[in-house]
């Protein structure tokens, strides 16, 4: 009778801690599906922000030119015959011009035609850009604004619209389903000497710009290498993958990570990779992938192709 209740016991003491294990799994299965269900709501969140940039009325859809100088007295307004010429009806015919003379631009305004420089109205020549200056000063007539812009040699007008087609027809970005496998642990293996990597644009233009390290991470067993670039508190990456030209943007794609801490380790998110701005404009001067940041593999995490 005793070894009966003995072996009751152990089965009763058996069954107990079977029943305790499903009870911790089912917790552990629950905290992981609240986990993931934040950290999705995080990336809807940040996607949100995303469209809602979009939409401003200064933003890339908003653009509407992008009108580069010649050295002398470049007549502007909504005229054909003008050497740069805004939308129609927006502007005076003859609305003035822009001057450029060594690396200096001034604006010189029509009698009569209402522009603002930073909000106050100008009524005689200005001067409006110079290689010194923190931030060119924005123009503004009617819903039209626009600023002078520098890119390696060049100076161009950069105009935007704020009744432009593409942003009153903008009905959002295309992604891929939120995977927290996309997201990842990553090492930033810092160049041991100051290091300048080539970026070129779409223009053609290259330029050599300082790289903190390599951003390296693995996936599903095989280690791949992102070159940085800084920019403030973030690394900032330009890369390409298989995806390009079939469900994402043909000259790839962008991404902004934190900075790694004191170990060196960081997180890369390809939730958060978005489409440069030349995939909503042609009025943009987007740097391009390096070479060495042409991924192997189809990254199906991010935004995709806006058609």
């Amino acid at each position: 009778m005793k070894k009966l209740l003995t072996l009751a016991a152990l089965a009763a003491s058996i069954l107990s801690g079977c029943s305790d294990t499903s009870t911790g799994n089912h917790e552990q299965a629950t905290t992981s599906v609240a986990i993931d269900s934040a950290y999705v709501a995080s990336i809807d969140a940040w996607h949100a922000e995303r469209v809602a940039n979009l939409r401003k009325e200064k933003s890339w859809l908003a653009l509407a030119g992008l009108f580069w100088l010649e050295p002398g007295s470049n007549s502007f307004g909504s005229a054909a015959g003008n050497a740069i010429v805004f939308p129609e009806g927006k502007i005076a015919d003859k609305a003035g011009a822009f001057i450029l003379t060594d690396g200096t631009v001034k604006l010189q305004p029509s009698p009569g035609t209402e522009i603002q420089v930073d909000g106050a109205p100008v009524t005689q020549t200005q001067v409006i850009y110079t290689s010194e200056m923190e931030h060119a000063p924005e123009m503004r007539h009617g819903t039209l604004r626009w600023v002078v812009i520098q890119r390696g040699d060049k100076y161009g007008v950069r105009l935007w619209d704020a009744e432009n087609e593409a942003l009153k027809n903008f009905t959002g970005i295309k992604r891929y389903r939120t995977r927290p496998e996309w997201k990842m642990e990553a090492t930033l293996e810092q160049n041991p000497l100051p290091k300048q990597i080539a970026i070129t644009n779409v223009l053609g233009q290259t330029s050599q710009e300082p790289s903190p390290g390599a951003v390296v991470f693995t996936l599903e067993g095989k280690q791949y290498r992102l070159d940085a670039l800084e920019e403030g508190e973030e690394l900032f990456i330009i890369f390409a993958d298989k995806t390009n030209g079939t469900d994402t943007y043909g000259s790839g794609r962008y991404l902004y990570m934190p900075k790694p801490g004191p170990d060196g380790k960081t997180e890369i998110d390809f939730n958060k990779a978005y489409n440069p701005p030349c995939a909503f404009t042609g009025f943009a001067t987007c740097p391009l992938p390096p070479k060495q940041n042409h991924l192997p593999i189809a990254v199906t995490a991010g935004e995709m192709s806006k058609h």
